[in-house]
């Protein structure tokens, strides 16, 4: 089951208010990614894209937190019965599937560690999983952000950046170009989009 569009923008903007931050446009930009990347494949539903798009941080509704933020909104959705987005709410940040390759703090109990390591590992990932991965990698609050300038800022914010988690993104970026036979910046608008 999944929300609508609009009961998803109202999910956010009731977020936001819990917890003010640039994390909002931040991800309305990856939605705006998403619904026009899916467009373009074809294959994908636009609307659904839009929907895990602006859902996929949900959980810093509850706070400031690094891995945290992925077991909060795993659980906030799965309360509310929004399975598939409670699993984009987990997968969008491990794109090789594991916690190895985590940037951040890991600030978790142990129970909200064991529930994030079990079900990514008995996550099943699809289009749509890969999808949000590449685009929570290319949104800023302000816009649309090159790939390797977007990880590249991140390294420099934390000291590190794993190769694995580097090639992974740029492979998921090719992906979709293929699939789309277009440049992905065109495709999203990253000259002129803005939240």
């Amino acid at each position: 089951m999944m929300p609508t569009r609009e009961i998803a923008e109202e999910l956010l903007a009731e977020a936001e208010k819990c917890n003010p931050g640039p994390w909002g446009d931040h991800s309305r930009v990856a939605a705006h990614c998403a619904e026009t990347i899916a467009r373009e494949c074809g294959n994908l539903d636009p609307d659904k894209a839009y929907i895990l798009g602006l859902l996929h941080d949900i959980g810093r509704k509850f706070g400031v937190r690094h891995l945290g933020h992925v077991s909060d909104g795993y659980s906030y959705m799965m309360s509310l019965g929004y399975e598939e987005a409670a699993r984009i709410c987990l997968t969008h940040s491990f794109n090789s599937q594991t916690l190895d390759d985590y940037i951040g703090k890991f600030d978790t109990t142990p129970e909200e560690l064991k529930l994030i390591q079990d079900t990514l590992k008995a996550a099943v990932m699809d289009e749509y999983d890969m999808l949000i991965q590449l685009c929570d990698s290319i949104a800023g609050a302000e816009g649309v952000l090159d790939i390797e300038e977007r990880m590249s800022d991140v390294k420099r914010r934390y000291g590190s950046y794993p190769q694995q988690k580097w090639d992974n993104n740029i492979k998921l970026k090719e992906h979709f170009e293929e699939k789309m036979g277009r440049d992905i910046y065109t495709v999203v608008e990253k000259d002129t989009f803005r939240p």
